[in-house]
């Protein structure tokens, strides 16, 4: 597992086995997991929305929500985790991202 703090800037939609999709913030490195897990079966697919968002403080509260409460696993993830997203500032944060780079 990476403990390094992972930095934000891009939105991936991510499709669930069943077919249902969420979109998620994340990097480059994440999106290669998330490929990584697609091809080994963990979800159906992965790709990008929105490439360099701009750091605005919705991004700032999310990612430090996100870096003290998961891991990252290695460039072969063995299962996907859905990140949380609860109802107050983080949901807010993450409707905000959304809203701001008119996804969703």
């Amino acid at each position: 597992m990476s403990e390094k703090y992972q930095t934000f800037d891009l939105i991936q939609e991510i499709v669930r086995n069943d077919g249902t999709r969420y979109y998620e913030l994340g990097n480059i490195f994440m999106n290669g997991q998330a490929e990584q897990a697609a091809l080994s079966g963990l979800i159906k697919e992965v790709r990008i929305m929105q490439l360099n968002i701009p750091h605005s403080n919705a991004v700032g509260r999310y990612e430090t929500y996100i870096n003290d409460n998961y891991s990252f696993p290695n460039e072969k993830p063995t299962e996907w985790i859905e990140w949380a997203k609860p109802d107050g500032p983080i949901r807010a944060a993450y409707d905000e991202i959304l809203s701001q780079n008119h996804i969703g």
